[in-house]
């Protein structure tokens, strides 16, 4: 047996290496010379003019919408995210299924798909089009249209952490909490909450990333109006389309340090969430 052993130790040493130099390949192919090519080709003319392109009106604008677009979906989705969670993971209901199926739809329909049914339901040949225009209220190619759209696509972000959690949580917390008189606010906030903090600021962290990197359904609904309707992404491909490479990819740069931010955060995330686990073990 012992002879086996030392036969077979080094081919998995092999196969551990190989599957380690591929996989460092892979990393480096797709992330680090993509993340390499955007911040050289942001600087290839010097920091004047990256921070110029930055601060340029049209490019702040971008900056500004998108920051209000977050801004927006973040609590609004973490209060829907909340709230069906704890019902998905601590009661019955009729319409249970039927909902869990709803927040997983955004997953299942692709962002472009989901601009155009914001079309077709505000658009100026909409279905609800000709009442829209009769009360002067309009909604597509306006930033409101663009908030709209991203609540769709990142409302299952929080939920999808919260509830298989809650769910392997059960309700002997809970109902312990009740018994010793606790009110059901006061034991959703002090019982509840405590126990999934971190998958729900995972689930923010994914939220955010999503809202500020959204492009294909915000790319329908927005016009593409400079300085109006444009957020951050939209704002990169007309610079890019117009050849002005270095305006591109000084924003495209903003949004990957906003990748490496959500990288980081979520390894953090995930740590404290591995401590918490070993020591309730």
């Amino acid at each position: 047996m012992r002879q086996n052993h030392n036969l077979i130790q080094p081919k998995q040493k092999w196969l551990h290496g190989f599957w380690l130099v591929l996989a460092l390949s892979f990393f480096s192919l797709f992330i680090l010379v993509p993340l390499f090519a955007v911040f050289s080709n942001a600087l290839s003319k010097g920091w004047q003019l990256y921070f110029h392109s930055i601060a340029e009106p049209d490019a702040m604008a971008s900056i500004k919408l998108t920051l209000l677009t977050a801004a927006i979906s973040i609590p609004l989705n973490l209060i829907f995210g909340i709230a069906a969670s704890w019902a998905i993971a601590k009661f019955d209901f009729v319409g249970k299924k039927f909902l869990i199926t709803l927040i997983d739809l955004p997953f299942s329909v692709s962002p472009v798909i989901s601009g155009m049914i914001f079309v077709l339901l505000f658009g100026a040949q909409g279905y609800l089009g000709p009442w829209l225009i009769a009360h002067n209220v309009k909604i597509i190619f306006t930033p409101f249209a663009i908030i709209i759209a991203t609540l769709f696509v990142t409302f299952p972000f929080v939920a999808r952490e919260l509830i298989p959690l809650m769910e392997s949580l059960g309700n002997d917390q809970e109902e312990a909490a009740l018994t010793l008189g606790a009110s059901a606010w006061q034991t959703f906030f002090y019982v509840t909450l405590p126990n999934v903090k971190w998958a729900l600021l995972y689930g923010v962290i994914l939220l955010n990333a999503r809202a500020m990197g959204e492009f294909g359904a915000v790319s329908v609904v927005s016009g593409h109006i400079r300085g109006h309707t444009n957020t951050m992404p939209l704002h990169v491909e007309i610079l890019y389309n117009e050849y002005d490479f270095v305006g591109a990819f000084a924003v495209a740069s903003l949004l990957a340090l906003l990748a490496l931010f959500t990288i980081v955060a979520k390894s953090l995330v995930e740590w404290k969430s591995n401590i918490k686990r070993e020591v309730l073990a």
